[in-house]
């Protein structure tokens, strides 16, 4: 085969092959989750995601910011939600899938293993889970205006 042949087909291969993979979708930005009780942005924290709550629907008790009074942690309980990161250490995997991250909910105290994946530019399935991801629960969260 004629070299000049190879290499138009070499780069012409390589363009098509640009062209066909699928675009990463990043989940940065703010989000609202699928009750609309709560926004929370999500960021870089080094290499990694992480998200904060950045506003929630009622967020006062008593004429006072709500505290995250069930951290199982005594010296957190006066740590306001509103403002608390929440969601740390995710890492991308592949198909717009962002995983091995945690997952804390301030209502119960407790923190679960979580992954996010983008659905389309304003759609994405967060997924809280112990153990193995068959089993656990999933919202839909919007991107918020």
């Amino acid at each position: 085969m004629n070299k000049s042949i190879f290499y138009m087909l070499l780069i012409s291969f390589i363009s098509l092959s640009s062209l066909t993979q699928k675009q990463t979708l990043k989940p940065l930005g703010t989000w609202m989750n699928d009750d609309k009780e709560a926004k929370f942005e999500i960021f870089e924290c080094g290499k990694n995601l992480c998200g904060k709550i950045t506003w929630i629907k009622n967020p006062t008790r008593d004429g006072k910011p709500k505290l995250d009074t069930n951290n199982p942690d005594a010296s957190l309980r006066n740590q306001p939600i509103l403002g608390m990161v929440f969601m740390k250490d995710f890492v991308y995997h592949e198909n717009n899938k962002w995983d091995n991250g945690t997952i804390y909910d301030p209502q119960s105290g407790k923190t679960y293993s979580c992954y996010m994946r983008v659905l389309d530019k304003d759609k994405m399935e967060v997924k809280g889970y112990i153990g193995i991801s068959l089993i656990g629960r999933s919202q839909i969260w919007t991107r918020a205006q």
